[in-house]
């Protein structure tokens, strides 16, 4: 799920149907007004909205993108003050999602073609200190390398800001384990962390995902938990802890696109071009190394996607 540094951009960024060099796919939008894309704070979802903006602007649509909570985002998309997701993450976001399509406030605009992944991960120098990696039993007999001054005797988590999700606490909780959750205030804070520990090869073990720029950079490992099955968010009973719920690492799954179920009628063409949309995790992290690695603009990314692609976003539209 990147970067702080891009979000300030993402507020403001109205990608220009003549930046591109491709040739405009003329339609007519059935509404002027705008379309109002939800941007999250990491560089899969920044990009792929941006894609799917120019592409829709490509087609006559008004395009407007607008900075969201991760979580917070799903009560403006069901009221209509946003109108498209272009990432749920089976992973975190799910319940939230399914609330939205069963009360028939949200419709489902299909899969990304992205599988998610999300869990704890550590590098890969940490299982010649922590015999039994990447069974998560061995954290309990290594929490002591883990600890820092800010948590000892804890071991140290560094996990996502709070708004993403993930029961990292009832997770701790759950298992026993012996580790303090150090939720990072960024993205980019938390690889920071994994930057510095991995050029020392000092301790860490950190939230990570996929697609993302981490497992080709770093080499390591997830943690392997008990594995999620939906009765262990639902059911204390089931699992290592019969007393208490979230005994199992985070559920994988597919990344799902969504929208305020009142823009179907209002701009039906546009809702079916996102439905199209699809992509993959190969390109994904090319696309995200290039902006987090390669520090290059998400507009500049976007625009060469855009004209490599254009018989793809063009069959989107139906052309």
């Amino acid at each position: 799920m990147v970067s702080g540094a891009n979000v300030r951009f993402a507020t403001a960024l109205l990608v220009s149907l003549t930046c591109f060099g491709v040739q405009q796919a003329h339609a007519q939008a059935e509404s002027e007004d705008p379309i109002r894309f939800a941007i999250n704070d990491w560089s899969s979802q920044l990009i792929n909205s941006h894609i799917m903006g120019a592409v829709l602007q490509q087609a006559g649509y008004n395009v407007e993108y607008v900075q969201a909570d991760a979580a917070a985002q799903f009560t403006g998309l069901e009221r209509g003050d946003l109108h498209v997701q272009m990432e749920v993450w089976s992973t975190a976001q799910g319940e939230l999602f399914h609330q939205g399509v069963s009360s028939g406030k949200l419709v489902d605009l299909g899969e990304t073609g992205m599988a998610a992944i999300e869990e704890w991960w550590y590098p890969l120098y940490m299982k010649e200190q922590c015999p039994g990696l990447p069974d998560w039993k061995a954290l309990k007999a290594c929490s002591a390398l883990f600890a820092t001054a800010e948590t000892a005797p804890k071991g140290r988590y560094v996990g996502a800001p709070p708004n993403w999700g993930g029961y990292d606490d009832e997770r701790v909780a759950a298992l026993d384990l012996n580790f303090e959750v150090i939720h990072a205030g960024s993205d980019a804070a938390m690889f920071a962390e994994l930057d510095s520990a991995y050029t020392r090869k000092a301790p860490v073990v950190v939230w990570v995902w996929a697609p993302h720029w981490v497992p080709t950079k770093y080499k390591g490992e997830w943690v392997e938990f008990p594995k999620y099955e939906p009765a262990c968010y639902e059911d204390a009973a089931w699992g290592v802890n019969p007393n208490a719920k979230y005994d199992c690492g985070k559920p994988r799954g597919p990344i799902w696109k969504t929208a305020w179920a009142g823009g179907k009628a209002k701009w039906p063409g546009a809702y079916e071009a996102i439905s199209h949309f699809e992509s993959t995790n190969d390109e994904q992290s090319a696309l995200i190394t290039e902006v987090e690695i390669n520090k290059r603009p998400v507009d500049e990314v976007v625009s060469e996607w855009m004209s490599k692609n254009e018989n793809r976003w063009k069959a989107w539209l139906g052309k």
